[in-house]
């Protein structure tokens, strides 16, 4: 079995975050996560205070999201910091109310894959279900994947967005091979409600997901749920312990 570097979304803890930040990076590394995609820090914090805290605690800045469903983005500061943190991706997510929405949003997507570019940066689109709406029996997130340049935006699949959206998401990771770098992973529990599960907890394929992931060149796993039935910081852990138990987790490459 291939085995991936291990990071973790902090959105799952977004409240402790807010309420205790050096605290709840410190818990996550506890875990055992290595990566983390992370922002500047918050006000009054410096960016060098982060960093030493994340050296300190052996998490690594995989890459930062910079928005939902906007492009009013600070750009250069976000890319101005990744640089300074080490991480290499840049993520956005979106919502489209019709085709030449989606069109047009497809267009600005590749004029931030540029600017990522020529700042040596890697830009992803990050799907919800949504995206699995289909406009002239296409689903949105094909028409966003065949509109936009391969070498200016990838994709940060999510697998549990992917099967409420209706999916496989291990079959539909292989339609885009060679596209997916950093794969959200979440599960989600049986039933009608379909709610976020731990990894490993719920309905979906681990094992084949991260085999296909293996062959579509994804170089980190990144554990997030949205909502918990259970304490969050319990929930990464489950998440994390069933990762080791399917033997999927290695140490990440030290960065250059």
């Amino acid at each position: 079995m291939h085995r991936f570097p291990i990071a973790v979304q902090p959105y799952t803890v977004r409240e402790a975050l807010s309420a205790d930040y050096f605290g709840t990076l410190e818990k996550l590394a506890a875990i055992g996560y290595r990566g983390i995609e992370l922002g500047p820090p918050p006000e009054g914090v410096s960016v060098a205070e982060q960093l030493r805290a994340l050296d300190a605690l052996g998490l690594q800045v995989v890459g930062a999201h910079a928005s939902f469903n906007s492009f009013e983005v600070d750009l250069e500061r976000l890319l101005d910091y990744l640089h300074q943190a080490g991480g290499r991706y840049v993520t956005i997510s979106l919502l489209f109310d019709s085709k030449e929405d989606a069109l047009r949003k497809a267009a600005r997507l590749n004029e931030f894959g540029e600017q990522c570019r020529a700042a040596n940066l890697t830009f992803l689109y990050h799907n919800h279900d949504w995206e699995f709406r289909k406009y002239d029996d296409e689903y949105v997130l094909d028409l966003l994947m065949r509109e936009t340049d391969p070498a200016l935006v990838q994709l940060e699949l999510d697998t549990y967005w992917v099967a409420k959206g209706g999916e496989d998401p291990a079959a539909y990771l292989a339609k885009w091979k060679g596209r997916c770098p950093l794969l959200h992973i979440k599960d989600m529990e049986p039933g009608e409600e379909r709610f976020f599960a731990e990894i490993g907890e719920g309905v979906l394929d681990f094992p084949a997901i991260a085999q296909i992931a293996a062959e579509a060149g994804t170089e980190w796993l990144v554990v997030e749920q949205d909502a918990s039935r259970r304490d969050p910081f319990e929930s990464l852990a489950i998440s994390y312990r069933n990762l080791a138990g399917l033997d999927l987790i290695r140490e990440p490459a030290p960065r250059a």
